[in-house]
């Protein structure tokens, strides 16, 4: 282990990024609950500020992944494909099978500059989630409880107010609802046997409902599905912590950009053409699995600056007060001043720490660990 690597790997530096998201992230937070007023006089202008305020928080854990892990990541897809992306509004539909695929995902949208609009269709309890839910609340993700009948309509209205977004986004969608465990691939195929659907071996079987309706509601404003699988070099499987800790990665990204013209607007035809889908997405991994690469050209764009701007920004702006601080603590020497000190650093910890434990697979949620779950598709 370098030098520089074991700086990356120690708690104190943790502390002091930990630090900085948490605190920026309250911030913007207050900042976004300023604009409130303003939705009542331009909606368009209200919905631009908290697009950026929004990448003021998304972008310190895109800058952890690029700037700090030194992550790479080499994108397969076709070049007249490329020329698009960020440049239209799209669904992208995404394997959920690692700890940061959501991160990779953030990732995608930053090379094409659409992170701050980005979309994702979230569980509800998440909006109640200080910093990132609070900020996405702002953001008009779209949120669900993971109960069909009300999340139809809820979703559906959700997708209609985005026809008038005045920026680019892209709507990211985990198909799959859940991450991928042995476990709920043994449920998940136990069901699609009973069902006559064929067996994935890489993926779980996806669930056609929520997708279905976010194509229709978004028919006139998103102009194609980017059906994008990720995977990770020498069959390594990252981790938030792994990240937090500097070390490097390399994500292979295939994109295929389809019109959404091409998809069927009946449902059932919809839910066939996604299924088949997933039979394609399938077939990819096994060739990434016996090859260590996907089919098609390579397309390497390249890191943006901003992200490490943004951070670097944050660092300075908070690095003073927290400065003064612990040079408050050390001339004073105070009992009451040593445990607030303490206190807030393990406050500041265990936040940290519980953020990144949402993100490991065993700890990830019960959602499709019965069969009843998995087969309301």
């Amino acid at each position: 282990m370098g030098l520089l690597q074991m700086i990356k790997s120690q708690f104190l530096c943790h502390l002091f990024a930990g630090y900085v998201f948490l605190v920026s992230g309250l911030i913007i937070n207050l900042l976004q609950v300023c604009t409130l007023p303003l939705w009542l006089v331009s909606k368009q202008l209200a919905r631009r500020i908290n697009i950026r305020l929004a990448y003021c928080i998304n972008s310190q854990l895109v800058a952890a992944l690029e700037w700090w892990s030194g992550t790479e990541c080499t994108l397969y897809t076709d070049p007249k494909s490329y020329e698009l992306y960020g440049k239209e509004n799209a669904v992208v539909v995404l394997n959920h099978s690692f700890e940061i695929d959501f991160l990779c995902g953030w990732t995608f949208c930053e090379r094409f500059g659409v992170l701050g609009s980005s979309k994702v269709l979230a569980k509800k309890e998440l909006a109640y989630v200080p910093v990132i839910g609070w900020s996405w609340y702002f953001l008009e993700i779209v949120f669900c409880k993971r109960r069909w009948e009300e999340d139809r309509r809820t979703v559906a209205e959700s997708l209609q107010n985005l026809h008038d977004y005045p920026e680019n986004f892209w709507f990211l969608l985990f198909c799959e609802g859940t991450r991928f465990t042995e476990k709920k691939h043994q449920i998940s195929m136990q069901v699609a046997e009973s069902k006559g659907l064929p067996k994935l071996k890489y993926h779980l079987l996806p669930r056609t409902k929520g997708f279905w309706v976010t194509v229709q509601n978004l028919r006139g404003s998103a102009a194609a599905v980017y059906d994008s699988t990720l995977n990770f070099r020498n069959n390594e499987t990252p981790s938030l912590l792994g990240i937090l800790n500097g070390k490097k990665y390399h994500a292979d990204l295939y994109v295929r950009r389809i019109p959404l013209e091409q998809i069927p607007e009946d449902e059932a035809d919809c839910a066939a053409w996604l299924h088949k889908l997933y039979q394609e997405k399938d077939s990819f991994q096994e060739h990434y699995a016996q090859t260590g690469r996907y089919p098609g050209p390579i397309v390497s764009p390249a890191r943006r600056p901003w992200t490490l701007i943004n951070w670097l920004f944050w660092s300075c702006l908070l690095l003073y007060p927290l400065g003064l601080l612990l040079s408050q603590l050390v001339s004073s020497g105070s009992v009451l001043t040593l445990v607030v000190s303490v206190a807030l650093c393990s406050a500041a910890s265990l936040g940290v720490r519980w953020m990144i434990g949402q993100t490991e697979i065993n700890r990830s949620s019960n959602y499709g660990n019965k069969p009843a779950s998995l087969n309301n598709n």
